[in-house]
């Protein structure tokens, strides 16, 4: 087994970097679906370029490479400590040459390991099989956005939209598709679900993410389950709400349903959602040598290039914005400009939000931007280097962000999932705009990225530090501005009607 912990390397780091065929494939059929000019095609192609990009430089896809979740089989005897030690060894390796973000955080205290190592993480599901042979690891790299729109249903429910969803087959399809509206493009749509019907509070969820190993153009072996994948993947389409909920034709790239028996009393529907950084590998080892025999989701074919070209495709109509910015700057933008920004920016997410109610700024944010952002960050000698910094969810923010912004005279916040209503209400009382950038785009916009200017609150832990970027030509889109108006709200409204619609489809 002297090559297992080199073969485990080999795969988180293809698992970050390098999405599998099945989901490049099902990305292009996405692009396919919208109209050139529209911010979704706009998005898609951000998001191809990315994948292009994370690829050639076997850079991280997205910076947020969630919690390591291990799937292995092993033959009967096989010593599971040892290659528990080797799979740490080989995660601690992956993240100190920044292919992985640090994200294991002790609960109670809030620290981070710094290593992607602590109580409960990584996650490892051991199951022994009877080929004596060969070890099957499996590899899921989930994000914290779309983790967070994960959903379980215990049925009978009353759905938004749906109505009564009861302990029937048309019940779970109603959960399905409320799982679809609710993720909006908090989860990075265009998204993927695993879906399990049955089982316990644990085991349901558990199936629900196992799911997603499937490869999203099989077909469900259970004629009835097909016939659903295939009907929630039109409808959720139907729902108009798009990639990154900016509205458009393509909602869902997959939909993969598992059943397990249940408690009588019990009738749980759970849906893992995965977003379009879709990052799932596996490989088969030789259980001699734990070398690398095949890998499980790749093509003999070459990779499919995604983008159209280098960069993504502008109309000169982008409106150029240099910090600090003026209030009448902000004010004179409104939803669906596209920007481009230069100079200095600063980080800030769940950490730095919480000190920020309570204490003075590092810096100076008068004017400024506030970027939702947990970058992947690597010191290089004396200068630290910035790997991949695409947004994070901004919905988390929404208890903080109308008193920071109202309280340090900050003028944009840049992240991704759109705000509520008491951040839209500070936007138009203090002049300030919510920008959206293309989540998972991490490799995009890391060339945006000069420099690091420097740091603070660095003991948050790298992702949680706030972090000063110098950028160039940044891009992102208004999506709420300083007149009220919020592209998130009318999106959610507009999906919702066509939620509606569906509640009494037969299929």
């Amino acid at each position: 087994m002297k090559n297992f912990k080199q073969s485990v390397f080999e795969l988180i780091v293809d698992t970050s970097t390098n999405l599998p065929p099945d989901v490049r494939r099902a990305i292009k059929r996405a692009q396919g679906l919208e109209n050139p000019g529209t911010r979704s095609a706009l998005a898609l192609e951000t998001i191809a370029t990315n994948v292009d990009m994370a690829c050639t430089d076997s850079g991280a896809i997205c910076q947020d490479t969630g919690m390591p979740t291990f799937f292995i089989h092993t033959p009967v005897g096989a010593n599971q400590l040892v290659m528990r030690q080797w799979i740490d060894e080989a995660l601690v390796e992956a993240t100190a040459k920044g292919k992985l973000r640090p994200n294991s955080v002790d609960s109670l205290t809030g620290k981070n390991s710094g290593n992607n190592l602590g109580n409960g993480s990584p996650i490892i599901h051991w199951e022994q099989w009877e080929n004596n042979n060969e070890i099957e690891i499996k590899l899921i790299l989930k994000g914290g956005g779309c983790e967070n729109k994960n959903i379980q249903y215990s049925l009978p429910a009353d759905l938004d939209h749906l109505g009564k969803a009861g302990r029937n087959f048309d019940g779970i399809r109603k959960c399905i598709l409320h799982a679809v509206w609710q993720a909006q493009g908090h989860g990075c749509a265009i998204g993927a679900l695993g879906v399990c019907v049955g089982g316990d509070r644990t085991s349901s969820y558990d199936f629900a993410k196992q799911q997603l190993f499937r490869t999203l153009d099989d077909v469900n072996p259970d004629a009835q389950l097909a016939e659903l994948e295939n009907y929630i993947m039109e409808s959720a389409n139907k729902l108009q709400i798009g990639t990154m909920g900016f509205g458009g034709n393509a909602t869902l790239i997959g939909c993969k349903i598992g059943v397990l028996n249940r408690l009588p009393a019990s009738f749980f529907v759970s849906v893992a959602y995965d977003c379009w950084a879709f990052r799932r590998q596996g490989v088969i080892l030789d259980a001699a040598t734990g070398s690398i025999k095949r890998w499980l989701y790749k093509d003999e074919k070459p990779v499919i290039t995604m983008g159209k070209k280098e960069g993504i495709p502008f109309t000169g109509k982008e409106i150029t914005l240099t910090t600090p910015i003026s209030e009448e700057k902000i004010r004179s933008l409104k939803v669906g400009d596209v920007v481009l920004i230069s100079g200095t920016m600063f980080t800030g997410r769940d950490a730095i939000h919480s000190y920020l109610m309570d204490h003075d700024s590092p810096v100076n944010l008068q004017g400024q931007i506030l970027y939702h952002c947990g970058p992947v960050v690597l010191k290089e000698g004396d200068v630290w280097k910035i790997k991949a910094a695409g947004p994070t969810t901004s919905s988390r923010e929404e208890p903080y962000q109308a008193d920071i912004i109202k309280k340090f005279g900050i003028r944009a916040i840049i992240g991704k999932g759109g705000m509520g209503a008491k951040t839209l209400a500070a936007l138009k009382e203090h002049g300030a705009v919510y920008l959206n950038a293309i989540g998972g785009a991490a490799q995009y916009y890391s060339r945006c990225i000069e420099a690091v200017e420097g740091v603070d609150l660095l003991e948050f832990g790298i992702p949680e530090a706030m972090w000063h970027l110098r950028v160039k030509d940044f891009p992102a889109i208004v999506t709420m501005d300083a007149h009220g108006n919020s592209l998130h709200a009318d999106v959610e409204k507009l999906s919702g009607e066509e939620l509606s619609k569906l509640s009494h489809t037969v299929y």
